[in-house]
């Protein structure tokens, strides 16, 4: 069982508008309003790969009790922790003048020692243990920068495993505690490794250079469209990104998870996952609004990439 963990959920809210102008009022399209934020993202993403998963995440007020809803009306099964805060909404505007996408993304209401410490026992509580946790997204205000590192801690207990999908110290101490994956892009692999920039040849240097000073097992590098670089303590291996026409980029990277992981959890190879998960991310961008992707789209790309890298091996970096 696939346990996805968001720690400051959302109902997001998507749009168009022709053009933007400051101070004047700008006329949208019917929105599409959807449950959000990264583990809930996850969730609906292997839902529609044909899994299942228990999402659980903090929720309060009205817009708590209606994100909750939304889930079940999807069919997904969820453990929400009742906190005293109003969960958030965030908006995503798409300016058609110039097919230019502004993310409005709000800051969540605050968590408490309580909401804390009744979240990761719940998650200690799940029998039978999952057999992969994902903790995706940001951290409320205040959640503790080690929260990450706790869910490791959990994961030693339980034998499930770790998939992280964060970044800054929070990533650092997940990172340091143990976890099995995470999926940095340029900017956050740049930051672990204290670099402003890296180039290419170095980028697999780099990632192996922190995998083997941390408890991390694997990352899944994302560069745009330049694919994914999967690097391990013993292999580096590129996966191209499919050529497509990109609508939206909102919950791809929760996509590019949600394909690995839901590959990991029937039994594939890493290798596969990560090939699978970029073709899912790909696939979510190719959707507007809060849709992410749909699978025929997943499967077609995921065959394109194992046909562009037939008879490649991983290179050694």
């Amino acid at each position: 069982m696939i346990l996805t963990v968001t720690m400051n959920p959302a109902i997001d809210i998507s749009t168009t508008t022709e053009k933007f102008y400051a101070e004047k009022k700008l006329r949208c399209s019917v929105p599409l309003i959807g449950p959000g934020g990264g583990g809930i993202n996850v969730s609906k993403a292997v839902k529609e790969l044909g899994g299942q998963t228990l999402a659980l995440f903090p929720a309060g007020g009205l817009t708590g009790a209606r994100l909750q809803e939304m889930l079940k009306q999807a069919d997904i099964p969820v453990n929400a922790i009742a906190i005293k805060g109003e969960t958030r909404e965030n908006m995503t505007v798409t300016d058609l003048s110039l097919n230019r996408q502004y993310r409005f993304v709000m800051p969540g209401p605050e968590i408490d020692q309580n909401d804390l410490a009744l979240t990761l026992a719940a998650i200690e509580s799940i029998y039978p243990a999952p057999s992969f946790i994902v903790a995706s997204g940001s951290l409320p205000s205040g959640a503790p920068e080690d929260f990450f590192a706790r869910l490791s801690q959990i994961c030693e207990h339980t034998g499930s495993r770790l998939i992280a999908d964060t970044s800054g110290i929070p990533l650092e101490h997940a990172m340091n505690a143990g976890v099995y994956l995470i999926k940095p892009n340029m900017t956050e692999l740049c930051a672990l490794a204290g670099k402003p920039t890296l180039e290419f040849d170095s980028i697999s240097v780099e990632a192996r250079a922190l995998i083997r000073k941390t408890r991390c097992h694997a990352m899944l590098i994302s560069m745009g469209p330049s694919g994914a670089l999967l690097v391990t303590r013993d292999y580096t291996e590129r996966i191209p990104a499919p050529p497509v026409r990109k609508i939206n980029a909102v919950g791809a990277g929760d996509s590019v998870v949600a394909g690995v992981v839901w590959m990991l959890e029937q039994g594939n190879p890493l290798s596969a996952a990560a090939r699978f998960g970029v073709a899912c991310g790909t696939a979510a961008t190719m959707n507007p609004g809060t849709a992410l992707f749909r699978k025929e789209d997943a499967f077609h790309l995921y065959e394109w990439i194992n046909q562009e890298m037939d008879g490649k091996r991983p290179c050694a970096g």
